[in-house]
């Protein structure tokens, strides 16, 4: 697929916008006279339509008071739908490849998150409810071909660009890195999908072996005899780019959670027993649970999974709830088992920012506040003030860069409108004239930006903006 040339406006952000009760510098209009002309491709050129979308963007767009979030919600919405999906019938089944944007491979994680703001129009658009099940066809073979990759390539006999890594990456492979959450997002997806439609044509004998494998490998980076078959190394002179110790990582003491030697960033973990990750394996196990006692009805296996679930919580509970200085008790990002810690989180998902938005925690619970008050401070290392924006940076774009995910997910979390209103005036400031969301931008030059084509981050854009003007539109209502 060809890459999208998205139009970058170079007119850069100067004067002077009131920056509201939390006091950051200010920037003036960017689209002062502007048309707002719709950077979507032509319709004849998108790569999947769906008119229960196409609605969707009418609808709301209709909603919304200021012309700039709107027209920016028009644009990032529909961005996967537009410029990343391959779909076709194979074997007389769908089959759905999305690419990540800008690199042409599929993540298990991304292509899982980049269709969930469509989820809950596909009861009733059933060209879009196929599209997910082929998703769910296309993860099957994913994970039947490497449980232990995160990102694939459509043609399953195509060598990686990545082989020099060792283990070299088999046919078909992108990349190996060991994730935790990329399985993750493969049961989160069956399960919402089942939830939501009661579908069961999917869950074939092949679905079933791939669930098993998930729950298979879960067990195997619980790594209780202190062994595991994984390891990966790198040429390269970026340290997060491979776990230490020849690929192996740091020690840990068996707890019960889940080893995982890098984070969704796709950088190396410090220590393996990454929390959020855990946490979110521990949900999708109750999930596994769950559709194993409705769909093949395998009460055993449901057990299992459950049992899984609860010795992950308890270990957490033990091992990863740690009193900080100064919030008391919260969330580490990361463990070992020894009693080491590392206090920060990760602008991505999961992180611990977004347990709430997985579900994993309600918005009001008293460890998830303190834990999320630790991340929007000072004391975080990754939470960064600039005079463009403040929010939730990642190691894996440098010490300046914030990411738009993470200030999305701080107004996803929040149950204060202004604080939602504060995080949509930094995602409008901090576009840098392009109407779409980026990996990460200078916290003081929204102009220096990485990826033009992040396709995640516009749908998640859009999911946060369809959330608000369900629980808050008085916030769309007026100018931002």
């Amino acid at each position: 697929m060809e890459r999208r040339t998205f139009i970058r406006n170079s007119a850069l952000l100067a004067g002077g916008l009131s920056a509201s009760m939390y006091g950051l510098k200010s920037y003036g209009k960017i689209f002062q006279g502007n048309s707002f002309t719709s950077l979507r491709p032509a319709p004849e050129k998108r790569t999947f339509t769906s008119e229960e979308v196409e609605r969707a963007i009418t609808e709301l767009t209709k909603s919304i008071a200021d012309r700039e979030l709107a027209w920016m919600f028009g644009n990032c919405y529909p961005n996967t739908l537009d410029t990343t999906v391959d779909y076709e019938f194979i074997a007389g089944k769908p089959d759905t490849f999305i690419i990540t944007g800008d690199i042409d491979a599929m993540w298990l994680r991304d292509s899982t998150a980049q269709v969930w703001p469509y989820m809950q129009l596909i009861t009733r658009d059933e060209k879009l409810r196929k599209l997910v099940l082929g998703l769910i066809n296309r993860q099957v073979k994913c994970v039947l071909t490497d449980p232990y990759a995160n990102a694939f390539y459509k043609d399953l006999e195509r060598e990686s660009e990545w082989k020099s890594d060792r283990p070299s990456p088999g046919p078909g492979v992108h990349e190996r890195k060991w994730e935790i959450d990329s399985l993750c997002y493969f049961v989160r997806l069956s399960w919402h999908y089942h939830s939501l439609t009661g579908d069961r044509s999917g869950f074939d004998s092949d679905w079933d072996k791939a669930m098993r494998l998930v729950v298979k490998t879960f067990r195997t980076e619980q790594r209780k005899d202190g062994t595991s078959p994984y390891y990966f190394v790198r040429r390269t002179t970026a340290m997060e780019d491979a776990p230490v110790f020849n690929g192996t990582g740091r020690p840990v003491r068996p707890t019960g959670m889940i080893c995982s030697m890098f984070r969704p960033s796709d950088d190396a973990t410090m220590y393996p027993y990454l929390v959020p990750s855990n946490i979110f394996a521990s949900l999708s196990l109750r999930q596994l649970a769950d559709l194993y006692t409705n769909v093949p009805g395998d009460p055993s296996f449901a057990a299992e999974c459950k049992s899984f679930s609860l010795e992950i919580d308890n270990a957490i509970r033990k091992y990863a709830i740690v009193k900080h200085p100064e919030f008391g008790k919260i969330y580490a990002y990361e463990v070992d088992g020894f009693g080491n810690v590392v206090f920060m989180d990760d602008a991505n998902v999961p992180s611990l920012m977004s347990l709430a938005y997985l579900g994993a925690h309600a918005p009001d619970d008293p460890l998830y506040i303190r834990t999320r008050k630790f991340l929007l401070s000072g004391s975080n290392p990754w939470y960064l003030r600039g005079k463009a924006a403040e929010g939730q940076a990642s190691p894996h774009t440098g010490k300046e860069k914030i990411w738009p995910m993470g200030i999305i997910l701080r107004a996803m979390t929040s149950q204060d409108p202004e604080e939602i209103r504060y995080c949509l005036k930094m995602l409008k400031r901090t576009h840098a004239g392009t109407g779409f969301m980026h990996e990460a931008f200078h916290k003081d030059d929204p102009s220096d930006f990485n990826r033009k084509w992040f396709a995640w981050a516009n749908t998640l854009f859009g999911e946060l903006i369809i959330k608000i003007s369900r629980e808050h539109p008085e916030i769309l209502a007026g100018e931002i």
